[in-house]
């Protein structure tokens, strides 16, 4: 079975990684142009492109994939996985291979469908999240499933922490999608329309802290955002970025104040209740401990973060 693998961030170089590694025959390689980075504007490849060049795999690096349907056609493949490719697909690219096109979305869907999956589970308050491999359709996110991995999500997990944790378990995925098309063992399950959600790209503003509300509002979206765009609140007039959150056992006071500042971390009021932040970041920093934010005095009792 001849493979086309759609995919551009860190996050879709595991699942790709194991399909060639358990000997599938991936012929080529899409993914997103490279991009301008730094200061310097160095014009930098996708980590997908990168890890595609190691292994002498074809990259095509389309702006519109809609325009390229022929040069896909005559790749010869069965069928496209693709995951976190950033692009959304045509109905002539989706009927360009026998086998159809299968998505590995970052969700147990039909919740959280869209660009933000893993911080909005975070944001959500779930326990639980994981993988779905879906056939992919014109709709966003709405094609039947094939198969679900799940995975727990642990206190005080970062987003950069839960993608690791969905990257990996988006390879075993796609390699047991692979192992059940090749084979025709297909059996499909409809999505529940009346319980899908959204959920929108993330962006820097998104992150500002409101320490009026309660604490594990604020615990979720300081996790959610880690490492970037990052969470922040005001410190005297600079912005610092709070970077791990856990939930911290009430005290009086007004939202904001810092109560205790310590090695084990730096206790702020909220509307209800109280978060424990673990790591920060000031402008122009590097991410610190709380040790190293009180060893440093950045950060005392009695301070008022906005």
């Amino acid at each position: 079975m001849k493979i086309v693998y759609a995919g551009t961030p860190e996050y879709a170089v595991a699942p790709l990684k194991a399909l060639v590694e358990r000997g599938y025959d991936v012929v080529a390689v899409v993914t997103q142009e490279d991009v301008p980075v730094g200061r310097r504007g160095i014009l930098t490849p996708p980590p997908v492109k990168r890890y595609a060049r190691s292994c002498g795999i074809p990259v095509y690096q389309f702006k519109k994939i809609r325009e390229h349907v022929r040069e896909l056609r005559s790749l010869g493949a069965d069928v496209m996985f693709t995951c976190a490719y950033g692009q959304i697909l045509s109905r002539e690219v989706l009927q360009s291979f026998s086998k159809g096109v299968w998505n590995a979305h970052a969700s147990l869907l039909p919740e959280f469908r869209g660009a933000s999956p893993v911080q909005s589970a975070i944001l959500a308050g779930k326990l639980v999240t994981g993988v779905t491999v879906m056939k992919t359709e014109e709709a966003l996110d709405s094609g039947d499933i094939l198969l679900v991995k799940r995975c727990k999500i642990e206190e005080g997990e970062t987003a950069g922490e839960l993608f690791e944790k969905l990257s990996a378990l988006s390879a075993e995925a796609l390699c047991e999608a692979a192992d059940l098309i090749a084979a025709g063992d297909l059996n499909l399950l409809l999505q529940d329309e009346g319980a899908a959600t959204y959920c929108k790209k993330i962006k820097k503003e998104d992150g500002r802290v409101d320490f009026s509300s309660p604490a594990p509002a604020v615990c979720a979206l300081i996790n959610a955002m880690s490492p970037a765009p990052a969470a922040f609140c005001i410190f005297r007039g600079a912005p610092v970025n709070l970077l791990r959150a856990f939930c911290a056992q009430d005290e009086a006071g007004v939202p904001g104040t810092v109560l205790r500042a310590d090695k084990r971390g730096i206790v702020i009021k909220c509307g209800e209740g109280c978060v424990r932040v673990t790591e920060a970041q000031f402008a122009g920093g590097k991410r610190l401990s709380a040790a190293d934010i009180v060893n440093g005095r950045k950060i005392s009792a009695g301070d008022m973060l906005e």
